[in-house]
């Protein structure tokens, strides 16, 4: 099947796209990277877990390097326990194995490995290792006698699946690359004291070739001339100068060479966890701590006639799927997948054949461990860097990542409350100061009481509710933060608006009453202007 590679060096980026669907992300981002090769310090030994913590520069974070990945210096001795195989300040060789998550520092081991094109170099292994994905027999039977013929001593060897096929002299020439490699980090570490960096993969268009680059691949598009003079370089020297039938570009467009090939956009669907199937179903992904779900929907699914063809054919587009997304995502660990039920036998043979044969093509081989009673298929699937949460996403500061806002008994009315005592002294501040402009009185004036502006202003006179006390319908207006009287609800405006008159109603409830000629007491001013206004209400209703 045709692939694509896309590479953006300036963002250590690059996309394996099939089918116009992208595959596979290479990312080279972070402080500590996989295959990192470190000066380290003891800093802690700690028996209860039998590991070790080190000390590899960072000064957040120690490494973290357990007994079972000390490598040489396990051999060394004939002691398992961890405290005589390792003191405090002492230096050790180590290497990144898994870069850091969360809290947690980066898993060391020292059994160092240098990849190569063809060759895996082990300075600390033993014997010679074929990859298994190199099913020919004489291929294996050829490569296993060369890889024994040029094997340094004392070192272990691992031949990759891009060996196959591949002249002995190119074979011979890659190693001799990883040996010089080792030498000076050999070199550097002899006379390094201070945890340092020693090696890394800095040439990241050299290391997306190498992981990604095979006969499927028919376009690579890279972001700089530069890069295009390397990608052009480095495929000559592996294919001996023959020929290339890969079309090799510059992205030249203005749109940035991420957006223009929609990585960016895939990149934002796959942190969400819904997945929708091209006949309605959908998959929903919920990565935990402990492990991932996967939970397989039959949707708006209906082009089967029947139950069992609609779960069968739903179940065959998640397995395709699942497979893809593990990839793209970079999901590891255990992995634990809900399918829709199936009743036959037969139906779910077939779905995990379907399963295996997508979960082939994947580097960090998955295991199916087994089909549970309950339905479920749990798999593993070996770490291989940061999966795409920890590199483009962090957890949401207001619910830490829980993905819900808390609402517990009570808090929703004491926030209202909160709410409507905020706004109101807001309003009364935004009055006060209002009223102090308009109205200061100057020196040795008597200051006069504050009144509301009485200019005609048009009002609704749509009828609005119901009252409850006079059985009328009443004008409704904004309601105000304080109470006065010639304001209060209970007064009605008559006339046309430029001769204002009040009239009051009828109330049978006392306390309105009372706290009318409380507040009238309160103020001088006002008290004249509702005696005034109940004299006319007197004569009137008289």
């Amino acid at each position: 099947m045709p692939k694509q590679i896309i590479i953006a060096e300036q963002h250590r980026i690059a996309a394996v796209f099939s089918e116009d669907q992208i595959q596979e992300l290479v990312v080279a981002t972070g402080t500590h990277q996989v295959s990192d090769v470190y000066v380290g310090t003891v800093e802690n030994v700690i028996p209860g877990i039998d590991a070790a913590f080190v000390n590899i520069g960072d000064p957040e974070r120690n490494g973290f390097m357990h007994v079972t990945d000390l490598g040489p210096l396990r051999l060394k001795r004939s002691s398992s326990a961890i405290t005589e195989l390792l003191t405090p300040k002492q230096k050790v060789l180590v290497q990144v194995m898994k870069e850091p998550t969360g809290n947690k520092g980066p898993r060391l081991t020292g059994n160092i490995t240098l990849p190569g094109r063809y060759l895996v170099l082990m300075p600390f292994g033993k014997g010679v290792h074929l990859s298994r994905r190199i099913v020919s027999e004489s291929q294996r039977n050829t490569l296993r006698a060369l890889a024994i013929l040029i094997k340094p001593a004392g070192m272990g060897l691992l031949v990759r699946t891009e060996a196959e096929g591949v002249a002995e002299d190119a074979i011979i020439e890659d190693l001799e690359v990883l040996q010089k490699q080792w030498e000076v980090i050999l070199e550097e570490y002899n006379t390094t004291r201070e945890p340092t960096l020693l090696n890394r993969d800095d040439d990241f268009i050299q290391r997306v070739l190498r992981d990604m680059y095979n006969t499927d691949v028919n376009r690579i598009v890279v972001d700089s001339p530069s890069g295009l003079k390397r990608v052009k370089q480095n495929l000559a020297s592996w294919n001996d100068g023959k020929n290339l039938s890969v079309s090799i570009d510059h992205h030249r467009e203005s749109q940035p060479i991420l957006e223009y090939f929609r990585v960016n956009a895939a990149i934002r669907e796959a942190l969400k966890p819904r997945v929708d199937l091209p006949s309605g179903g959908y998959i929903i992904i919920e990565p935990t701590e402990a492990l991932t779900v996967v939970d397989v929907n039959s949707g708006s699914f209906t082009r089967s006639a029947t139950s069992r063809e609609t779960v069968l054919w739903t179940n065959c587009e998640a397995a395709v799927e699942i497979a893809r997304q593990l990839r793209l995502r970079n999901i590891a660990g255990v992995i634990v997948i809900d399918f829709i039920d199936m009743d036959s036998r037969h139906d779910k043979l077939k779905v995990l054949e379907q399963f295996n044969t997508e979960l082939a093509a994947d580097k960090a081989r998955p295991q199916i461990a087994q089909l549970s009673e309950l339905g479920l298929v749990e798999l593993t699937r070996k770490r291989q860097g940061q999966n795409i949460y920890e590199l483009f996403s962090e957890p949401c500061p207001t619910c830490t990542g829980l993905g819900h806002l808390a609402q517990l008994p009570g808090e929703e009315s004491v926030r209202t409350v909160e709410v409507a005592r905020t706004a109101t002294s807001e309003t009364s501040k935004g009055q006060s100061q209002s009223s102090s402009t308009t109205s200061s009185p100057r020196n040795g004036d008597t200051p006069a009481p504050r009144l509301r502006d009485s200019s005609p202003r048009l009002r609704d006179r749509s009828p609005s509710r119901l009252d409850p006390a006079s059985d009328t319908l009443s004008d409704t207006e904004g309601d105000t933060p304080e109470i006065d009287l010639i304001h209060h609800p209970s007064y009605q405006e008559m006339g046309d608006g430029t001769t204002r008159r009040r009239r009051r109603r009828r109330f049978a409830s006392p306390d309105i009453k009372a706290h009318a000629e409380e507040q009238a007491k309160s103020s001088g001013g006002r008290q004249e202007s509702s005696q005034e206004s109940s004299q006319e209400s007197s004569q009137e209703s008289s």
